[in-house]
Order: structure tokens, then C-alpha cells, then sequence
């Protein structure tokens, strides 16, 4: 392959060529990079609050230590499943940096891998698609969990303040 790449007098037409082609994908593997570290955010949020809890274990009895566990439960959930959309972010990229490096050989061999670039590409957008899946699903769980108790808001207390009045 180096033989055929080196065979072909290639001009600098051709180089300015192939790098406006595999500037495209770059785009992606940006939009990448930014999940990634939205994704590495949250997983460090998530184990800052299973610290904080871990902390409080000894500490509970009864409901209120039966709720901590359900919490501690729920965030050793959450790890998981933002470290499988950590690891689908990262797949997504290393198969972009691959469609890159055939979209070069693609313009400086002239080489046929149309099919295989096709093929790389929608893996690609379905390996980011599953960390987009894994991200949502990891709200959910979050959002699943964390609810303020109803005593810390006061229902009663409003109701009785507007009955007052």
C-alpha cells in the first residue's frame, strides 16, 4: 500500500484535496470530545456524592438509612451505565480517526474503500448514538432518585398559610 501511495506523483492540489475531505469527520470527532467531557463531568459528580453518602452510612437508622442505601444503589447504577457511555463516546471516536485515515487513502492511493467509509461512518453514529442512549437513560436514573422529600417543601404549611388568608 505505501508502494502504491508513493507511485502516484501526488500534488499539493490533491493533499489541500483529501484534508477538506477529512475535515468533516473531524467535526464529529469535536462534537465527540465535548460528550466526553460532559460524560467524564458527571461520572466525577456521581462518585463525589457515593463519597459524601458513603460517609453518612454509619451514621442512618431506619427509613432514613433504608433511603441511603436506595441512593448508594441507585449511584453505583449510575456509574455504570455513564462508564458505558464514556466507553461508546470513546469506540465512536477511534472509528472516526480510522474513516480519517482511510478518507486519506481514499485521495492520495486511489484507493476504493467507498463501502468501508459508508460502513465506518454509520458505526460511528451508532456507537454515539448508544452513548447518547446511555447518557439519557443515566438522567432518568438520576432523576429517579434524587427528589426532595415532601417535608422539606412545605405543602401543609402553604395550605394551611392560604386557607388563612
Amino acid at each position: 500500500m505505501i508502494d502504491t501511495i508513493l507511485s502516484h506523483s501526488v500534488g499539493t492540489a490533491t493533499v489541500l484535496s483529501v484534508l477538506q475531505t477529512a475535515l468533516t469527520p473531524a467535526f464529529l470527532l469535536v462534537a465527540l470530545g465535548s460528550m466526553l467531557n460532559l460524560f467524564t463531568g458527571r461520572l466525577t459528580r456521581i462518585i463525589d456524592r457515593a463519597r459524601d453518602r458513603e460517609g453518612r452510612y454509619e451514621d442512618t437508622e431506619g427509613a432514613e438509612h433504608d433511603r441511603l442505601v436506595y441512593e448508594l444503589r441507585m449511584l453505583e447504577r449510575r456509574m455504570t451505565v455513564t462508564g458505558r457511555a464514556i466507553w461508546f463516546g470513546v469506540a465512536a471516536a477511534m472509528v472516526v480517526c480510522v474513516m480519517i485515515g482511510m478518507l486519506f487513502l481514499i485521495g492520495l492511493a486511489r484507493l476504493e474503500l467507498a463501502i468501508a467509509i459508508a460502513g465506518t461512518f454509520l458505526l460511528a453514529l451508532v456507537l454515539m448514538a448508544s452513548a447518547l442512549g446511555c447518557f439519557m437513560f443515566e438522567v432518568h436514573l438520576s432523576t429517579r432518585v434524587l427528589h426532595v422529600r415532601a417535608e422539606y417543601l412545605e405543602y401543609e404549611e402553604k395550605t394551611k398559610r392560604r386557607r388563612r388568608r
